[in-house]
């Protein structure tokens, strides 16, 4: 009986340790995310811009903005 209550525990511990480590992993690959679009976003030519209705200057601003600057339905 001691054996699996502690087999238990330590099943507990784990899973616990994972969901950090998963949103730990979740905040990386959102500012890979964030920082390859905006990367993306600064060199679009004026005729794709339009497209999306944003002028360069826009583009531009969006481009320059904070990692972790993101709005708030984008963070996990």
């Amino acid at each position: 009986m001691f054996a699996s209550l502690h087999t238990s525990t330590l099943t507990v511990r784990r899973v616990q340790s994972r969901g950090i480590f998963d949103g730990l992993f979740a905040k990386l690959r959102l500012a890979y995310q964030v920082h390859t679009q905006r990367q993306k976003l600064a060199v679009l030519d004026d005729a794709a811009l339009a497209d999306i209705g944003l002028s360069r200057a826009e583009a531009l601003a969006e481009a320059s903005r904070s990692l972790w600057d993101v709005p708030a339905n984008w963070r996990c």
